[in-house]
């Protein structure tokens, strides 16, 4: 008997998706998949817009994620002018994006992912959510929501804007640090230095928690992939330096600079949903992989601070280098929540933060790319500029996007160790969610479920349907 299940929406998510599960005769599973329903159409919108533009429009592509559109795109224009941002500039940008790490990292450990990894899968819905931790431990979230609290802050600050900033231009960034202001941030740092410690611990007992009531997610999580990142000396690198690839053992297998990203990244669609594919080429072969912090924690010898270096030894230890074991996302979620924090402190500490902060800039036609890793992954921009300064053609590759391969095959995991052959409609239901929220995908603006999480499970064959399961709340 052929069935397909279907579990729409997905919730705690950023953006709206539906998930298809098909069933063959035997009731094996045959394939499953995301389906993004949301028509995005950014690089169309960008068309004929002015270039210098680019940071202030491309922020407003995602709430939750604004700071790594905003950074990414000023890295495309100082390209595509030719001009090096000065030192200062470099810094302030690359504070203001600890402060967006820690704020999201906090923000998808904590609010996202935090109700699965605290109550357990198998919590009442209507329980598993920000409010249900707050009831269930206070002073943890209290502490947790400061955290995010604190990251967004650094990001307003420097920034301009608590949610889409507007400082990060072509050649540098408008703002000018004084005194009154770096007291202000290291006052901030030296706070969240303070809680993450904590947090980070709670959130990686509460992981291995979870692993020790799931024992499958050790056994059956597990999709072998090659992994992508960038690195700067070998160490990984949230704002500068080449992408490198590695394959399944942990061979690298590529590094190349961001400019050449086209000649080995292929983008394909799918008939079924409106996004692409993104597989890695290497003489014509085409290879699956994943971004984001577990492929930034394989790609790399190291973060370069302290405590991120000694929690990535433990993630090692755990899970084997490289890791590929997909709950382990969220254990690289917290080493770079330390990372963040380490390097905020270095930064306010830089005299060079001192200095010039922006250098004349003028466009005169041609191709500016610029990334960074975002929270969730690799993020390019590619702009074709004319000699007026306007934008004629633009590209963007967003980080769930070349993780989509990545994400189908976790949802076949789920599928397969918490749904099929087992009656439980609820295993259903959240095995394979939380496989998804893995990922801490991000579809289009920020959109987060509290309270009622409504899904709906279709199973049909031939086209009939032969049985809905309902969640309302």
């Amino acid at each position: 008997m052929n069935k397909t299940i279907t579990i729409d929406p997905v919730t705690r998510i950023e953006g709206h998706a539906r998930v298809f599960l098909n069933l063959d005769e035997n009731g094996s599973l045959s394939s499953a998949g995301l389906v993004v329903n949301e028509l995005r159409g950014f690089e169309r919108i960008l068309v004929g817009m002015e270039a210098d533009r680019m940071p202030l429009i491309t922020a407003r592509i995602c709430g939750v994620c604004p700071a790594a559109h905003h950074l990414a795109a000023s890295h495309a224009l100082d390209r595509a002018a030719g001009v090096t941002a000065p030192p200062a500039a470099k810094l302030l940008r690359e504070l203001l994006y600890m402060g967006h790490i820690i704020h999201s990292h906090a923000l998808s450990l904590f609010v996202l992912q935090g109700p699965d990894l605290a109550l357990g899968l198998d919590a009442d819905p209507a329980l598993r959510n920000v409010v249900g931790i707050v009831q269930a431990n206070p002073e943890l979230a209290k502490k947790a929501l400061r955290c995010r609290t604190l990251g967004q802050k650094i990001s307003e600050l420097i920034g301009g804007r608590g949610i889409h900033p507007v400082t990060s231009v072509a050649g540098g960034i408008t703002f000018v640090l004084d005194s009154e202001k770096k007291k202000m941030l290291e006052a901030w740092i030296s706070e969240v230095s303070e809680l993450i410690p904590e947090l980070a611990g709670a959130a990686k007992g509460l992981l291995l928690k979870q692993i020790e009531l799931h024992p499958s997610f050790m056994s059956g999580w597990v999709i072998p992939a090659w992994n992508l990142g960038t690195v700067r000396n070998g160490k990984a690198s949230m704002l500068e330096g080449n992408l490198r690839a590695v394959d399944e053992t942990g061979a690298i297998r590529m590094e190349f600079p961001i400019e050449e990203y086209d000649r080995h990244l292929v983008e394909s669609m799918v008939d079924w949903s409106y996004m692409k594919e993104v597989r890695v080429d290497l003489d014509g072969e085409h290879h699956e992989y994943r971004v984001g912090p577990l492929a930034r924690a394989n790609i790399a010898d190291g973060y370069g601070t302290p405590g991120a270096d000694a929690e990535l030894v433990s993630l090692r230890k755990l899970g084997g280098h490289p890791c590929h074991i997909i709950v382990f996302q969220i254990y690289a979620r917290v080493i770079e929540l330390i990372y963040a924090a380490e390097r905020a402190k270095e930064i306010i500490m830089d005299q060079a933060i001192h200095g010039q902060t922006r250098v004349p800039v003028r466009f005169r036609g041609g191709r500016g790319v610029g990334h960074v890793e975002a929270p969730r992954g690799t993020l390019i921009h590619d702009y074709e500029i004319d000699e007026n300064g306007i934008v004629r053609s633009a590209n963007l590759i967003v980080a769930t996007q070349q993780n989509y391969v990545s994400i189908n095959r976790t949802i076949e995991k789920a599928a397969a160790s918490h749904v099929v052959g087992k009656p439980d409609d609820t295993a259903l239901l959240n095995a394979v969610e939380f496989g998804i929220r893995c990922y801490d995908p991000c579809l289009s603006c920020a959109t987060h479920a509290l309270g009622a999480m409504p899904m709906e499970i279709i199973i049909a064959q031939k086209g009939l349907n032969l049985r809905t399961i309902r969640r309302n709340g």
